[in-house]
């Protein structure tokens, strides 16, 4: 979880995200900072953060985030 809030403050400064659960529908990531997000992500789980997984739901909070990376791992 640290790694997730480290890269969600590089990409997003100033927000509170253990504490932020509508981080999509409040529009508090845009698009642009979801795919580079995922970007980031990827590298840093050394995963790959596909279509599907991709949805409002899945970025809406940092424990959402831990989630799908979580699932995603499983995968492998």
């Amino acid at each position: 979880m640290e790694t997730i809030l480290k890269i969600l403050n590089e990409v997003k400064p100033g927000v509170d995200f253990t504490k932020e659960t509508d981080l999509v529908n409040r529009q508090i990531l845009t698009s642009m900072e979801i795919m580079l997000l995922t970007s980031e992500l990827n590298e840093a789980f050394d995963i790959e953060i596909t279509l599907p997984y991709i949805v409002p739901e899945n970025f809406s909070s940092a424990k959402a985030i831990y989630n799908m990376i979580l699932k995603i791992e499983e995968e492998e």
